[in-house]
């Protein structure tokens, strides 16, 4: 089938509400921001001019229309967003702290987005991806669990590349091995991997993230590994390369909220640009400098999906440096 749709992502769709000052009363004010991150990461390759689609499920409520409304008028196909007649959508509550780093609350005990089925997955979007996209919050009820499985064994079928990001949110886990085993199931069949320092550290045990990093790819004989170090910059490990980038510090930043997935956009965009077999050192510090600058751009907005920087505004501000 013709590769139509660049980056086709399966995962959570959801509310995440964020603290926007005090009520008269002094009471928190909570703002709704579309999010979830597979999403995000499509809205930023929209950003860059590529055509997505998203596989998931979101409530039949008011959450749920506003989330499917506001995806579409992005531009990203939702032909394969289903609703949920009986479970809410999933909501989340991100209490932010004065550096910028986050603590979640969720409402998914259960929320819409586990409930998506292996029944309900459209084969013929994924047929016509180049690369398929999922994190591990796919994978924590039997029911989407098993939907993702289906749709990644769909990728491979179909020749699509694989990409994965873990998104470990220990909230919604009861059991952190659990995650752990999923995190093993995700590195077996990626080709492109998005790993943040504290995963890096959950998953191997080892401080040295670069060390970490080097062994998970060589277990799993991932192609191209991108580990994120908060505002230390990011690594790239491609074959036998490795290369560092410096952050771009923002003084600006208000909340990190979708910077990992700003990244990861950014480096599907490279990648579909440049071609997962065609990187040197130079095209990958390239790809890593244009993903730390949006990721850092994002950090001065509240939420994440309706706010992805636009191409010209992350060139502009590269130039910075």
């Amino acid at each position: 089938m013709e590769k139509t749709l660049d980056v086709v992502a399966l995962g959570e769709l959801l509310i995440d509400f964020t603290e926007n000052g005090l009520s008269e009363q002094g009471n928190p004010l909570l703002e709704a921001n579309p999010g979830g991150a597979p999403c995000n990461v499509l809205a930023m390759l929209q950003k860059y001019g590529k055509s997505t689609a998203f596989i998931g499920k979101v409530g039949n409520d008011n959450f749920g229309h506003m989330l499917a409304d506001t995806v579409k008028s992005l531009g990203i196909d939702v032909s394969n967003l289903k609703f949920d007649d009986e479970i809410h959508t999933t909501l989340a509550f991100v209490h932010t702290y004065e550096d910028g780093d986050r603590d979640f609350s969720f409402y998914r005990n259960p929320g819409a987005d586990v409930r998506l089925s292996a029944e309900e997955i459209d084969p013929s979007i994924i047929e016509k991806a180049r690369i398929f996209h999922f994190g591990t919050l796919s994978m924590t009820h039997s029911t989407v669990e098993n939907a993702t499985i289906k749709a990644i064994q769909l990728a491979k079928d179909n020749g699509c590349l694989v990409s994965f990001d873990p998104n470990l949110r220990p909230p919604l886990w009861n059991d952190l091995s659990v995650a752990k085993e999923k995190m093993d199931y995700g590195f077996g069949k990626c080709d492109i991997l998005k790993i943040s320092d504290d995963e890096v550290t959950f998953f191997t045990g080892e401080a040295d993230v670069l060390k970490g990093a080097k062994l998970i790819k060589e277990k799993y004989g991932i192609k191209l590994v991108c580990a994120t170090l908060g505002k230390d910059g990011s690594y790239a490990l491609y074959g036998d390369k490795v290369v560092k980038c410096n952050p771009f510090l923002n003084p600006n930043t208000i909340e990190t909220t979708g910077a990992g997935d700003t990244f990861m956009g950014s480096v599907l965009n490279s990648v579909l640009e440049v071609g997962i077999d065609n990187y040197d050192e130079d095209s990958l510090l390239g790809m890593l400098t244009v993903a730390n600058a949006a990721a850092s751009i994002i950090t001065t907005k509240r939420g994440a999906l309706k706010v992805m920087p636009k191409e010209d505004e992350i060139k502009e501000f590269i130039k910075t440096r």
